[in-house]
């Protein structure tokens, strides 16, 4: 019983950080395990964030792609279009890599993001979830999660943002936040 593997739907939602160093903490853990680990980031893009570089070197069964266009100001964004096309192309990836085998992990990075947004269909990641694979772990990140994301979870964790350098006038510090 104990080296029974089940696949489990994970999220790490709310409006404090740590969402996707939770996930990555995780994908790490998971490739120190001998587990192959793909990342898909729907949001992100454009950076030169810490843990690409770090991915890097983590070989071939460490997979970390950046599929969007940069954070979303806000629903009026002049470019929706262009992060609705990116994240369109990254649920596409998301699908393929959750059916075609090659992963014991994959991770959606901000795909609650690109859900609220209205970059892609609270269905299709419904449907992503309900299809996975029995033994597949899959990780989905981001604010506002869906009511109907968190019932097919079999775990939530909820960030919650108590206090924060931004609100002081500290920015962004490399290799914390990026």
């Amino acid at each position: 019983m104990a080296n029974e593997t089940k696949g489990l739907t994970l999220v790490f939602t709310g409006n404090g950080k740590g969402k996707t160093t939770a996930a990555l903490g995780m994908s790490l853990r998971a490739w120190g395990q001998g587990m192959k680990v793909l990342i898909l980031q729907f949001i992100k893009g454009g950076w030169e964030y810490g843990e690409l570089k770090a991915a890097e070197k983590l070989g071939p069964n460490y997979e970390m792609r950046q599929m969007g266009k940069g954070f979303i100001k806000g629903a009026s964004d002049d470019g929706l279009e262009a992060h609705r096309a990116a994240a369109q192309i990254a649920l596409e990836e998301a699908r393929k890599a959750v059916q075609d085998g090659r992963h014991d992990l994959v991770v959606l990075d901000e795909i609650n993001y690109a859900v609220h947004y209205g970059l892609v269909d609270l269905k299709d990641v419904l449907e992503i979830i309900r299809t996975k694979p029995p033994a597949l772990h899959l990780v989905l990140t981001g604010r506002s999660v869906a009511p109907e994301v968190v019932e097919l979870a079999d775990l939530v964790t909820e960030m919650k943002e108590i206090k924060h350098p931004y609100t002081a006038g500290i920015p962004a510090q490399e290799g914390i936040e990026f």
